[in-house]
Parts: structure tokens; C-alpha cells; sequence
């Protein structure tokens, strides 16, 4: 709970009262203070009105999927869960607020605990709305454009090199620690390993169980009950992992960018700065920045047609416009300020109640259970710990920050776009969702076509 109190000036003698009465006196000063005492970023007086108001519409069946109830329902889930999470010793540190933001309701919803008039809603705008391609849409292109073009140029080259090896690295010695504790080198590489990296759900677990299925002469839906928990607990270990590495960062401030990939530019904190500067100045008006947001969405729409024309997912399609048009200038640098804006609201604003939903409408919690046993979480956690720790020092080697590349490979065991969302708040690094979304993308694609392939070849 963050609280900003206002400062009122002594008054003077001929006023006839005291400093220390008009500090205490609660209206208007005690009531500000109370107003400027957030829960994430609700005011407490709102959070306790909206609570009532969302109880009355709770009991009276009025909870609908549009989007007033659902902001109401959203924002309080997250940012009360996410409050939870940072007030917890120890686990504050790690990330708790993204992991709590998105486990908790997935828990309440699997215990019964969410009213099932409003988990309906929750999940109908969360799949209806395409909430998590806005977020993501906001957040790639507003971090792009606010990004030094010398860096964006040679991250995008730099990165591919620690995702690669790092994939391979994990793949073994994930694998060997399986075979190790009995689960055998088939089902620990093609079962534990590979659902880990294989980019999420839609875009990995799926394509993968079908491959699978259709190769094994096996029933899809039994296959993806078998894929489905790695990918979930490979997630969740990445995320406290990435947490960890924040608090790394903390300490060691040599070892990390602060969000920056390489170091030699100051391009994405720089642009915080000057976005700041020139809206203090009036230069970034509200239609500069309603400018920006339809900019994203445009470029979104873009990907989407892309996708139907050459197969590549929207969101890549996406990132690579973005790119385009920051490296071909085709975005003056007004609009650019105006991008980092949104990428900054949305940044602040929906990440926690995104999570909400998604632990609401896609993460199942018995799927996540199944996954705890003892043989799959070594196995799980050896690979998700080496694909981080390989990043680190091939990211270093490379004259690039270790944190920040070891977390872009986290985001390569990650929940897909939902995965890299909690991952990068764990470890306070939105800015890296564009090079987060290159090893989600396109490190899934690749391993989920080479490993069916591998599978057809070897006959198994």
C-alpha cells in the first residue's frame, strides 16, 4: 500500500491556530491523506466503495462482462492479490505480487471461492475481448519506439545467440537429470523438456499435443493432458526465478541494464526521461497519445493480416513492424514520446488486473497440481535454471547485461504471452517484452516444428 500525503504549509499567528491542528484536522488534510493511500493504484476510499458496490451487484446477479464491471472486478482482484504478494517477507522479493496476482484466482476459481455469475464474465471478456493482445500490442510497440535505435538494431541480432544456446544447453541437461531420476530419456526430453520451451499453450502445447498425437497414433486430448502441466510449472519456476534475479540486480548493479539489454546507450531510460519532460512542457497532449494507442492497435490489425497471409503469428508480425517503422523513421518523434506514454500506463495499470484474468480463464489449478511431483519439478526446475543460467554467461560473454538476458531466456520456458507478461513484472523489465516475445514466438516455433520433426524421424 503506497500512500503520498500532502504537505500543507504552517499557518501563521493571525490565523489563530496552531500548525500541528491544521496538520491533524482530518477534512480537507487527513482526507487527502487517506485518498492518497493506494491498494496498487486505487485509492483506498475507492477500493472500499468499489468492494460494497461490487458485493451488491454480486448478490443482486448484475455481474456482466462489459467492460465497467469487469475493470471494477479486474482491477480489485489483481491489485488486492498483487498487494498480498508484496507484503509477504522474503517472497516480496521474488516476484510475489505477479505470482500471487496470477495463482490466487486460479486457486479461488478451482476451490469454488469466485461467485460463478462472475467467473463467467471474467472468463467471456478475457476470451471475447482479446485483453492480453492489447496489452501486448501497447506494450511492444510503446517499449520499440522507446528504445535507442543503435540498440534495438544489435539486441535483435545479440539475442538469438544465448536463446540458441541456452535451448540447447537446457535441453540436455534437462534430459539427463529425467533419465536420472527414472523418468528415461524419451519421456524426460519429449514430455517434461520440450512442452517447457515450446512457447505456451495456444501457440506450444497445443501444436505440440496434436504433432504428438498424430505421430503416436494416440488421442489428442490424452497427449495434451500430458503436455500441459510442464509448460504451467515451467512458467510458474521461471517466474520466481526472474524474481530472484531482481533482487539480484538490487545488489549487484554492475550485472544488470535495468531493463536495458547492453550497455554503451541509454535509450530506454533516457526516453522515460525525455517522455516525462516533454509532457511536463504540454508537447504530449492527450490526442499524441490517443495517437499512439490506435498506432499499436493499427500495427496489431497489421499482424493479424500477416498472419493469414504468411503464417506468422500476429504478435511477431507485430514486433517486426514496430521495428520497422522505428528503424525506417516512419514514426516522428513526438509520436514516439506519446508510445512510451501508453507503454507506461498500461505498464502501471493493467499488468496486475491482466493477471487476474488470466488466472481466472486460463490457468487451470488441478493441471498445475499434477505437475508437482517430485521427479518433474527437479527435472523442470534443472531446465528452466540452466536456460536462465546459460543466458547469463553467454549474454555476458557477449558484452550484454546477464540479468537481462538470463530473463529473456526465462521468458523462453515462459506460459506464452501470458507467461512473459508475469515473468517480466517479477522481475520489473516490461521494456524487454519485445526481445521476451522473440523467445516465446519464435524459440517455441522452432521447437515445437523441430522436435515433431525428430519424433517422425527417429520413429518413435
Amino acid at each position: 500500500m503506497t500512500s503520498t500525503a500532502s504537505t500543507t504549509p504552517a499557518s501563521s499567528p493571525a490565523d489563530g491556530r496552531s500548525a500541528e491542528h491544521r496538520v491533524t484536522r482530518f477534512w480537507p488534510e487527513g482526507w487527502w491523506r487517506l485518498v492518497d493511500t493506494r491498494i496498487g493504484i486505487i485509492p483506498l476510499p475507492v477500493y472500499v466503495v468499489v468492494a460494497i458496490l461490487l458485493a451488491v451487484l454480486v448478490h443482486e446477479g448484475e455481474i456482466r462482462s462489459d467492460g465497467p464491471n469487469m475493470i471494477a472486478v479486474l482491477v480489485m482482484g489483481g491489485f488486492t492479490c498483487a498487494e498480498i504478494g508484496k507484503r509477504i517477507p522474503i517472497l516480496r522479493n521474488i516476484g510475489a505480487g505477479a505470482i500471487f496476482a496470477t495463482f490466487i484466482p486460479s486457486a479461488l476459481v478451482y476451490y469454488k471461492l469466485i461467485p460463478p455469475q462472475m467467473e463467467k464474465a471474467i472468463v467471456d471478456f478475457t476470451k471475447f475481448t482479446n485483453f492480453l493482445y492489447i496489452y501486448i500490442a501497447t506494450i511492444i510497440v510503446g517499449s520499440i519506439l522507446g528504445m535507442d535505435r543503435e540498440v534495438l538494431i544489435k539486441g535483435f541480432f545479440k539475442i538469438f545467440a544465448p536463446l540458441g544456446i541456452g535451448s540447447a544447453v537446457a535441453a540436455f541437461v534437462g534430459t539427463l537429470v529425467g533419465t536420472a531420476l527414472g523418468l528415461g530419456p524419451y519421456k524426460a526430453f519429449f514430455f517434461i523438456v520440450v512442452p517447457i520451451m515450446a512457447g505456451g499453450v495456444g501457440e506450444g502445447a497445443i501444436p505440440l499435443s496434436i504433432g504428438y498425437a498424430a505421430t503416436l497414433g494416440q488421442q489428442w486430448g490424452d497427449v495434451f493432458a500430458q503436455v500441459l502441466p510442464p509448460v504451467m510449472l515451467g512458467s510458474l519456476t521461471a517466474i520466481i526465478f526472474a524474481g530472484t534475479l531482481n533482487a539480484v540486480g538490487k545488489r549487484y548493479p554492475r550485472l544488470t541494464g535495468e531493463g536495458r539489454l547492453q550497455p554503451g546507450a541509454e535509450g530506454q531510460a533516457s526516453s522515460d526521461a525525455q517522455a516525462r519532460s516533454e509532457a511536463a512542457r504540454g508537447q504530449i497532449d492527450a490526442a499524441t497519445i490517443g495517437a499512439a494507442g490506435l498506432t499499436a492497435i493499427t500495427l496489431y490489425l497489421l499482424g493479424v493480416i500477416a498472419h493469414h497471409l504468411v503464417g506468422l503469428p500476429a504478435p511477431v508480425a507485430m514486433l517486426f513492424l514496430a521495428v520497422f517503422a522505428k528503424l525506417g523513421s516512419a514514426v516522428s518523434p513526438r509520436l514516439q514520446a506519446g508510445g512510451f506514454v501508453v507503454y507506461k500506463f498500461v505498464q502501471v495499470s493493467m499488468t496486475y488486473p491482466l493477471l487476474f484474468a488470466i488466472g481466472v480463464a486460463l490457468t487451470p489449478w488441478n493441471e498445475l497440481m499434477a505437475a508437482f511431483t517430485l521427479v518433474n519439478l527437479i527435472t523442470i526446475v534443472s531446465t528452466v535454471a540452466t536456460l536462465m543460467t546459460t543466458g547469463f554467461f553467454v549474454g555476458r560473454w557477449l558484452g550484454m547485461y546477464p540479468i537481462e538476458t538470463a530473463i529473456v531466456n526465462a521468458c523462453h520456458s515462459g506460459q506464452g504471452g501470458t507467461g512473459d507478461v508475469a515473468i517480466l513484472t517479477a522481475a520489473n523489465r516490461m521494456a524487454l517484452m519485445p526481445f521476451a516475445q522473440i523467445a516465446t514466438r519464435i524459440g517455441g516455433a522452432l521447437t515445437v516444428t523441430g522436435t515433431i520433426l525428430a519424433m517422425r524421424w527417429i520413429g518413435v
